[in-house]
């Protein structure tokens, strides 16, 4: 922290990234938030076609969904060490090996964003754990997944494929798992560069 930030965090209170009220210094949720957080439970499964496993650490509601918000529409970044965090205490043991594989937003997303909310998750994962990172999925077509419904998300579901070698043991990483039409299309592009185990984490799932 360089000592224009250092001066900043004494003089600007820090806020909840879930509710806006103030927390402690550097925190990214106040106390009651983070409480609310640790009682929401994770789901598994066997995930979309073409997954070996998929897993969430909530489902899309409450602080879980308020956090998804903040990083994705709000650009706060530190959300996404948060997120990691939780995935990494509570993931099942043995679903985080392999290498990690940020699922790829379009590029006029990540461009009109600013960066890339899969992989802002990915990297703070890799960081924690330790595994290996290859961003090695580019996305086009199939238009913006938010707002869609259902049906147009699944027969409408976004051209993925490989920009690099893909890794034999291969986690995806997102925010939200929605219909999983997108996973479905990392999978098939990951299975066909030699991919032979690929998993996925998420952050929240829609129920």
């Amino acid at each position: 922290m360089n000592p224009f930030q250092v001066v900043a965090a004494a003089l600007i209170p820090s806020l909840c990234a879930a509710c806006g009220r103030g927390c402690r210094s550097g925190a990214v949720l106040c106390n009651r938030c983070a409480r609310r957080l640790a009682d929401a439970e994770p789901l598994g499964g066997g995930g979309p076609p073409g997954l070996d496993r998929a897993w969430s650490s909530a489902s899309h509601e409450g602080v879980a969904r308020d956090l998804v918000a903040a990083l994705k529409f709000r650009r706060l970044l530190p959300v996404a060490a948060t997120m990691a965090e939780r995935i990494e205490w509570l993931a099942p043991a043995g679903l985080l090996s392999g290498t990690i594989v940020p699922v790829p937003t379009a590029r006029l997303r990540s461009l009109g964003r600013g960066f890339d909310p899969a992989a802002e998750i990915a990297a703070a994962l890799g960081e924690r754990t330790g595994a290996p990172l290859s961003p090695c999925l580019a996305r086009s077509g199939g238009g913006r997944q938010v707002g869609r419904r259902r049906a147009q998300r699944i027969g409408q579901p976004p051209h993925v494929r490989l920009r690099a070698a893909a890794p034999r043991s291969a986690l995806l990483v997102d925010d939200v798992l929605t219909t999983g039409a997108t996973l479905s299309a990392c999978a098939r592009a990951l299975r066909a560069g030699g991919a032979i185990r690929v998993a996925a984490i998420t952050f929240t799932r829609r129920l």
